[in-house]
């Protein structure tokens, strides 16, 4: 598959009862794709992945499969405590249909590196599918150098891509001094996007682009191909909102802003809580002076 271009991190949507809502699921799958986005990663953090039980992650992956059809791939997020049950997750999520992988670190047992490898040799092996590591040592704990991402890649030709979320654009740099053109980098936090694709990333994995995927692409768009007066302009106006992907409660104000305008519902599986009071106002004043001067593209 090709690592390239806009790559929407789903939020899963709920029903009242917060069953998932394939019906909008499949809905949300098709309007990205059709706005310009290139792929779509679901299970991921966005996508509440953690509160969903592995039946409720397989139907989602299928649903979205179903929405898009064949040729538009769909990831899969593989996060788990266990080795064994993420081994588990890659497999199913090749018989679904998927066509790449997200591969994540153990969450909550977070050690060195001998531990860290062996699980995600673990994954790489389980499928031929193409994989890409996602690095996120602020959420995760677990930090994969240059140096240790470069080792993998010697390692597993299904290893093609990484997501890089340290928000440090100097590992976009490092990486490619060390790997060239062996894997493909792309953006996993919001609000270094031109700055990452300046420094050589070839994609995004992003949040505020299920609200809105028309800017986002052509946010990536004038920046891959260096024009900085379209990408300023468009940059300018969405780093307010694109901040939000950088906080603790991400998934609630992307939520929020889906509810918005018009596409999704704020609702989310506890422990995580719709948000109220003062955060709910400022991200709604922050939202409303964004869609008054929402931008042409």
């Amino acid at each position: 598959m090709k690592w390239h271009g806009v790559f929407p991190a789903m939020t899963t949507a709920f029903h009242p009862d917060l069953s998932v809502d394939h019906g909008f699921v499949g809905e949300h799958a098709s309007w990205l794709i059709e706005s310009g986005c290139k792929g779509l990663v679901c299970l991921g953090s966005l996508g509440e992945g953690a509160t969903l039980r592995t039946p409720e992650k397989l139907d989602i992956l299928r649903t979205c499969i179903k929405a898009v059809g064949p040729k538009v791939p769909v990831v899969a997020g593989i996060s788990s405590l266990s080795t064994a049950e993420a081994v588990e997750l890659a497999k199913s999520a090749q018989d679904a249909g998927c066509q790449g992988l997200m591969v994540l670190p153990p969450y909550v047992y977070s050690t060195d590196w001998r531990e860290m490898k062996a699980h995600v040799d673990a994954i790489f092996k389980a499928t031929p599918l193409s994989c890409m590591l996602y690095n996120n040592p602020i959420a995760y704990k677990t930090d994969f150098l240059p140096e240790q991402v470069a080792e993998l890649a010697s390692e597993h030709k299904n290893l093609q891509a990484i997501k890089e979320s340290s928000a440090d654009v100097r590992r976009v740099t490092a990486l490619k001094s060390l790997l060239g053109a062996r894997l493909n980098l792309l953006v996993g936090v919001d609000d270094v996007l031109v700055e990452g694709v300046d420094a050589g990333a070839t994609g995004w994995i992003a949040g505020l682009v299920n609200a809105f995927p028309k800017e986002s692409v052509a946010l990536f768009e004038a920046a891959e191909r260096g024009d900085k007066a379209k990408a300023s302009a468009i940059y300018h106006w969405f780093l307010p909102l694109l901040r939000m992907d950088t906080v603790p409660k991400f998934v609630q104000l992307i939520k929020l802003v889906q509810q918005e305008v018009k596409m999704g519902h704020e609702r989310v599986r506890p422990p995580r809580l719709v948000l109220t009071g003062h955060e709910r106002d400022e991200a709604l004043a922050t939202l409303k002076h964004a869609l008054a001067h929402r931008p042409t593209v």
